[in-house]
């Protein structure tokens, strides 16, 4: 049970939330709060964020939340009528970047403390950056040709297809730098001159504009898969070997594992027939206490692999908390990390991990209460 307000001295941390109001991230965090015994936070819109009207609180804890699934937040950002357009991520990420250090200056301005650091977002939402940043601190992660941001610019089809041949990867997954939720995603496969095909969520329409789409398709053609990199590649792309994944029940199978304050706390096991795990492309929650069972068969260490992503965490260390892709090998035995996510803790009804110390916590009650732990551990340092 999380701690309540009533059972700490002192003052209890008062919470906003930068997000969209109603949306069902900003609900589940409301609920976390009100279950901790505090007023509920305050809501401060995305919108108001970019119109340059946000304003918060002295001593108010400010947590950023993400600003999809609202119309009228990506038009701004994306500068696209239609929301499940692919294009527009390059401007996203530079509006959204500034808006997230417009909200760190109005923090600033009235004495409000952030959960989550400027510099950490515009890292995670960069994938080429993430990816250097991880490599660079001994995170094992998937090769790639486009890792940092000395790496030559990716222009279209002819340098993707350069870098894989260059590098040995006749099998890689293609993304958009900037890109979440597997938008813009192609997992691409060679075999020889002219022999390509990818897997991918994105379709192409007659006019060359791309849309997201929630069915995953294969595209079968060389002409088929430039056609759409080089429509992707204006917004920047990065590139990885696509690395062969253990599997349950038959299906490719990844692990989506949140940290919290430096420690794993909660994990979901996705599974899918397609290269592309993510649950609202079709894929599946797989059975967490077999992936461990299978782990410890093969003679890996399943704790090891809570504390890689740990360490993945912690090349951020100014934000609470992270969404950790993890990757298993072929065999369950060893593990590499695919992303490392800011807003990666939507995962409605999931308790915490056994001796993660969020037993019986979902993701927002485990950040609710690592701040009310971090409050106490403060008030208990400063007193005399």
């Amino acid at each position: 049970m999380s701690p309540s307000a009533s059972s700490t001295a002192g003052p209890a941390p008062r919470f906003a939330v930068v997000g969209v109001p109603g949306n069902r991230r900003v609900a589940l965090f409301q609920d976390a709060v009100r279950a901790a015994g505090l007023p509920a936070a305050r809501v401060v819109s995305w919108l108001d964020v970019l119109r340059g009207e946000a304003a918060f609180r002295p001593g108010q804890t400010v947590r950023m939340d993400s600003p999809g699934e609202d119309t009228e937040v990506e038009r701004l950002l994306r500068a696209v009528g239609d929301p499940t357009r692919v294009e527009g991520t390059a401007l996203w990420y530079a509006r959204f970047t500034e808006a997230v250090r417009a909200v760190a200056r109005a923090a600033a301005a009235s004495g409000a403390v952030l959960l989550d650091d400027p510099g950490d977002v515009a890292v995670l939402f960069d994938k080429r950056l993430c990816h250097a940043v991880l490599d660079d601190a001994g995170v094992r992660v998937p090769a790639s040709p486009t890792s940092g941001a000395a790496a030559p610019v990716v222009r279209g089809w002819a340098d993707v297809r350069e870098r894989m041949t260059a590098h040995g990867m006749p099998r890689a997954f293609v993304k958009l730098a900037h890109g979440s939720s597997a938008s813009g995603v192609l997992a691409v496969e060679t075999a020889g001159p002219g022999r390509v095909r990818a897997t991918t969520s994105v379709e192409r329409d007659t006019a060359g504009r791309l849309f997201n789409s929630l069915r995953v398709r294969r595209c079968t053609t060389e002409r088929e898969v430039a056609a759409i990199v080089d429509a992707l590649a204006p917004d920047g792309l990065h590139i990885e070997r696509w690395l062969p994944k253990a599997t349950q029940c038959g299906r490719a199978a990844d692990l989506r594992v949140v940290v919290v304050a430096g420690r794993a706390t909660h994990a979901v096991v996705r599974t899918s027939h397609s290269p592309m795990t993510n649950l609202h492309l079709g894929g599946t929650r797989g059975d967490l206490d077999e992936v461990r069972a299978a782990v410890e068969a093969a003679g890996g260490s399943w704790s090891e692999a809570l504390a890689l992503c740990e360490r993945a965490a912690a090349c951020f260390p100014d934000t609470l908390c992270v969404g950790v892709d993890l990757l298993p090998a072929t065999g369950w035995r060893r593990f590499a990390v695919g992303e490392v996510n800011a807003f990666g803790d939507l995962l409605p009804r999931l308790t915490g991990l056994p001796d993660s110390g969020a037993e019986g916590q979902d993701t927002y009650a485990a950040q609710v209460a690592a701040v009310l732990n971090r409050a106490r551990n403060h008030r208990a340092t400063a007193t005399p």
